[in-house]
């Protein structure tokens, strides 16, 4: 820029500067909420194997209980 020329925004120029900030933040609302969903999921995940695995506890004891009933 040459010296003594001022610069100066334009309204094109500050409609897209405003338009990649408010891209920016639904991207970082979009990753936010990904995040969200991806805790969400691993929460549910640890509770599906807590059952799964209480189930087979509770079939197995019962089994147990079933040989040791049987076996005098």
């Amino acid at each position: 820029m040459p010296d003594g020329v001022e610069s100066f925004e334009c309204a094109p120029g500050l409609r897209l500067e405003a338009h990649e900030r408010l891209v920016a933040l639904q991207f970082q609302n979009s990753v936010e909420r990904l995040e969200r969903l991806e805790a969400m999921i691993e929460r549910i995940e640890k509770r599906l194997w807590l059952a799964v695995y209480g189930a087979l506890a509770a079939i197995l004891g019962q089994a147990f209980q079933s040989l040791l009933t049987a076996v005098p």
